[in-house]
């Protein structure tokens, strides 16, 4: 039987103890943009259709929830990803000739789950920095994005290290100067699934079928993901085009400084996920917790991602759910109810002014109304505020 109180699949409440939580680790992260430098933008939830889905918005198209403006009669998007948002603001807003970083945090609403588990409702966090075209601005995004899971709690971290410039550069180096859209999403997904298979009949058809090594170099692709020897690995096996050599180089460069930096976070390479492929122009990184088959946060270059607004300029940046961070968090050590005072309710103007005392010293207290002393709530009341030889003291329960 259905209910008018049940909502949409994929779509949930979230609840006092998670929305504690979510708020929480939303405050951690932003905290550590901000000591990075990154500006808060709050773009709006609703923008034009053809602005949410300028240039490589567009693959967001089937992901997107339209509706008719019944004030202009145009057509709307619920934002599916900010980044586009955060790209106009820097290219239209903003319009500033330095360095610009940028930092974000609110919903985004998907007409499908990313995956069986997926919230079609992500609470998106995203930090981007506009103006570098150098490897010191991947650097610091890739430094940010560990510092924020590390400050969130998180230990055992794998950072996988890629670059979108390599099957560009492979297809060149094999003489492939063209392919079709069809082909091309099915490489690519070939290649990030590491279906064996696929790439094999792929490499049979089409403009693929003209270069004699196609399979051999596109098979072997999908096995260069592990510790600094895929680089080297990489070079033996991949054509040898400016490309392919730019990108292992960057890639090299990157690790090198990450592991000086984060010790504790294990570097590696994953040179066939192209994830995002349509998204990124060049090195792109995942990272995951230990155990976890899906990406907690995944970032990189995207230089064209402001060209469709008239500015096409340098940009890196990375986002992530917060609500699937909680959620693990949640899972691995609980959502531990927070330590509070609890108080009593009363008239005394001493009284109250210690319990605003008390919350200016940024402690919980929680009075207790009139009628409601056993009531069971999240928050653990540990101390107490009592009366003692005539002043209001905290005390332990």
């Amino acid at each position: 039987m259905s209910s008018a109180w049940l909502l949409p699949e994929h779509i949930a409440d979230v609840l006092p103890a998670q929305a504690r939580r979510v708020e929480e680790l939303r405050r951690i992260w932003l905290d550590v943009a901000r000591s990075y430098g990154y500006e808060l933008v709050m773009p709006p939830l609703l923008e034009h259709l053809d602005s949410l889905l300028s240039g490589t918005g567009r693959a967001l198209d089937l992901r997107t929830f339209k509706l008719v403006d019944q004030l202009s009669g145009r057509t709307l998007g619920v934002r599916a990803d900010a980044t586009p948002q955060v790209a106009r603001i820097d290219a239209h807003l903003l319009n500033r000739d330095s360095v610009t970083r940028l930092c974000y945090c609110g919903p985004v609403l998907h007409t499908r789950p990313a995956s069986p588990q997926a919230s079609r409702e992500p609470l998106q966090l995203g930090c981007e920095i506009y103006g570098h075209a150098g490897l010191e601005a991947e650097l610091e995004s890739t430094e940010l994005a560990l510092e924020g899971l590390l400050g969130s709690g998180l230990t055992d971290l794998v950072i996988d290290l890629a670059d979108v410039r390599l099957i560009e550069g492979v297809l060149a180096g094999l003489g492939i100067t063209a392919l079709d859209d069809t082909t091309r999403t099915a490489l690519v997904a070939a290649l990030t699934a590491k279906d064996v298979a696929a790439l094999r009949e792929l490499a049979d058809q089409g403009p693929l079928a003209a270069a004699p090594d196609a399979a051999r170099v596109l098979v072997g692709l999908t096995t260069l993901y592990g510790g600094d020897e895929v680089l080297d690995q990489a070079r033996a096996l991949l054509p040898d085009h400016p490309m392919v050599g730019a990108a292992l180089r960057d890639l090299g460069w990157l690790a090198g400084h990450l592991r000086q930096t984060q010790a504790d976070v294990r570097v590696g390479f994953d040179l066939s996920d192209l994830s995002g492929y349509a998204y990124y122009s060049g090195t792109r990184f995942a990272v995951y917790g230990a155990g976890l088959a899906d990406a907690l946060v995944r970032g990189g270059r995207y230089d064209e991602v402001g060209a469709v607004f008239g500015r096409r300029r340098p940009a890196v940046g990375f986002s992530l759910d917060l609500k699937v961070l909680a959620e693990l968090l949640a899972s691995r050590s609980g959502l531990a109810v927070r330590p509070a005072v609890r108080a009593p309710w009363g008239e005394d103007p001493a009284l109250r002014q210690a319990v605003r005392t008390l919350r200016g010293q940024g402690h919980t207290v929680v009075c207790v109304l009139p009628g409601h002393e056993h009531d069971v709530q999240e928050f653990d009341c540990d101390r107490e505020l009592a009366l003692v030889d005539g002043r209001w003291t905290v005390r332990a329960l």
